[in-house]
C-alpha cells in the first residue's frame, strides 16, 4: 500500500533501528547502560510535586484548561525572562505555553508555511527543526556551519542561492545535539542579517540553564529590536527534570505568537491544569532547583570526559547542554554513526545516538546523553575500553551482530 504524501517526505528513523536494537538486547537479559536518548532521570523537584498534588484535589481544574496557558502561567514565564534575560515580555501577547518545545515548533511551522517555502536550518541540528517544517510543506537549505565567523557568509549564501527568499532561520544554541554556545555578539549580527533580508529567526533555547564552565547562555531576545523578527522557545523539560509533563513555551514577536496561539487553538486544550500551576509555581521559585540540576549534569559530564578519556575514546567536554557530541574514534569512522552505535550495543552494552540522526553532516559523530549516574558511566567506560582494546586492532572484522540478522 502506497504511503501518505506527508510520511513519504520523511526519512527512515533511525533512532528506531537502535531502540530496537536494545530492546533485543535487554530481551535477551544485557544490561545496556543508555546514553541514548536525551531522557533525564532526575526525579522533578518535591515542592513541584507537591503543588501538583494540591491542585489536582480541586475537581474544578479537571476541567478543560487554556490553549495558551493559563494566566498565572504565562505571567510566571515572562517574569522569569524579565530576571535571566533582562527581557520585558507582554505575558497576554507575547507569551504562549506548549506542549513542550518539540510541539511548539511543530505547530509554529504549520502556522508560517506555505508550500514551497524556504527555511535554513543548521546540520546536525535536532529533528523537528527540519521535519516540522517539511510536513508543513516546507524546504530545508541546510547550513553546515557552527556560530562563529562562518555563519554569516553561509546565510548571505542561503539567501543568494534560494527561490524564494527564505521565510525563516533556525537557531539552537546551546545545540542539540553538538552542544555548541553561541554569544550575544552573535546574536546581534544574525539579528541584523535577519532584518535586513525579511527574515524569521525560531530560536530553540530549550538548555538554556545546563550550562558548565562559564556564564550563562545569552537569548537572541537580549538584542535589541530582536522581538521584531523573532519567537524563542524553551521547555521545563530538562531545567526541572519534568520532561513527562510536557510543558514549554513561545515567547517573543506578537505577530508571530498569535499566528501559533491560533493554530494551536484548533488542535489542543493546553495541558492539564494542575501541571501548568505546578510549573508556574516552579518558574517562580528561587532557583535553587535549577542550580541542583546543573551541578548534577556537570559532574556527570566531568567524570564522563575523564573516565571515556582514560579508556581511550577522547570526547571534547561540552560547554553546555546534557549531552556531548563525540567524534567516533578513528579505526571505526569509516563505519558511520549508525553501524558504530549498533557495534557500541551489540560489544559494549552502551547505546547512543547516531549522529546522522540529526542530519547527514552528523555521521561522523554520536551523541551521548548525561542520563546516567556517575557510577553507571564510569561502568560505560570500562565496557567500552574491553570493546577498543579487542576491536580495535582490526576493526573490519567487527560487524553488528544484526548484520547476520
Amino acid at each position: 500500500m502506497e504511503e501518505f504524501h506527508k510520511v513519504r517526505r520523511l526519512p527512515p528513523y533511525v533512532f528506531e533501528q537502535v531502540n530496537r536494537l536494545k530492546a533485543s538486547a535487554r530481551s535477551r537479559g544485557a544490561d545496556i547502560i543508555d546514553l541514548g536518548m536525551g531522557n533525564p532521570d532526575l526525579p522533578t523537584p518535591k515542592a513541584i510535586v507537591d503543588k501538583l498534588c494540591e491542585v489536582v484535589r480541586d475537581p474544578r481544574t479537571h476541567r478543560y484548561s487554556s490553549s495558551r496557558g493559563i494566566p498565572g502561567l504565562r505571567r510566571a514565564q515572562a517574569a522569569y525572562y524579565g530576571r535571566r534575560f533582562g527581557v520585558k515580555l507582554n505575558p497576554d501577547t507575547q507569551v504562549v505555553a506548549t506542549l513542550g518545545s518539540k510541539e511548539g515548533f511543530a505547530n509554529m511551522a504549520q502556522a508560517i508555511t506555505a508550500p514551497g517555502d524556504v527555511i535554513l536550518c543548521p546540520n546536525p541540528t535536532y529533528p523537528i527543526h527540519a521535519f516540522g517544517f517539511i510536513m508543513s510543506g516546507g524546504v530545508i537549505r541546510s547550513l553546515q556551519v557552527e556560530p562563529d565567523d562562518g555563519f554569516i557568509p553561509a546565510l548571505e549564501r542561503g539567501v543568494k542561492h534560494s527561490i524564494p527568499k527564505p521565510l525563516a532561520l533556525i537557531l539552537n544554541y546551546p545545540s542539540n545535539p553538538t552542544a555548541l554556545v553561541a554569544s550575544l555578539d552573535f546574536y546581534k549580527d544574525v539579528v541584523a542579517f535577519a532584518k535586513k533580508n525579511d527574515i524569521i529567526i525560531l530560536s530553540d533555547l530549550a538548555y538554556s540553564e545546563i550550562y558548565f564552565d562559564g556564564n550563562p547562555p545569552p537569548s537572541v531576545l537580549q538584542v535589541p529590536g530582536a522581538i521584531d523578527v523573532c519567537v524563542e522557545f524553551t521547555s521545563m523539560s530538562k531545567t526541572f527534570s519534568m520532561p513527562g509533563w510536557r510543558m514549554g513555551f513561545a515567547v517573543g514577536n506578537e505577530r508571530l505568537i498569535s499566528a501559533l496561539t491560533r493554530v494551536k487553538s484548533y488542535l489542543d486544550y493546553g495541558a492539564f491544569t494542575p501541571i501548568q500551576v505546578a510549573a508556574a509555581h516552579a518558574l517562580n521559585g528561587d532557583g535553587a532547583d535549577i542550580a541542583e540540576v546543573r551541578d548534577i549534569y556537570h559532574k556527570r559530564r566531568d567524570v564522563m570526559v575523564d573516565a571515556f578519556g582514560r579508556a581511550g575514546w577522547t570526547i571534547p567536554a561540552p560547554a553546555a547542554s546534557m549531552f556531548a557530541w563525540a567524534p567516533i574514534p578513528e579505526p571505526f569512522r569509516h563505519l558511520g554513526s549508525l553501524e558504530f552505535s549498533k557495534l557500541l550495543i551489540e560489544h559494549a552494552d552502551v547505546a547512543v545516538a547516531p549522529g546522522v540522526g540529526f542530519g547527514e553532516h552528523g555521521d561522523d559523530h554520536v551523541r551521548i546523553a548525561l542520563v546516567e549516574n556517575e557510577h553507571r558511566i564510569r561502568q560505560a567506560a570500562r565496557n567500552i575500553k574491553r570493546f577498543l582494546s579487542t576491536s580495535a586492532k582490526q576493526p573490519n572484522n567487527v560487524v553488528p551482530l544484526s548484520a547476520h540478522r
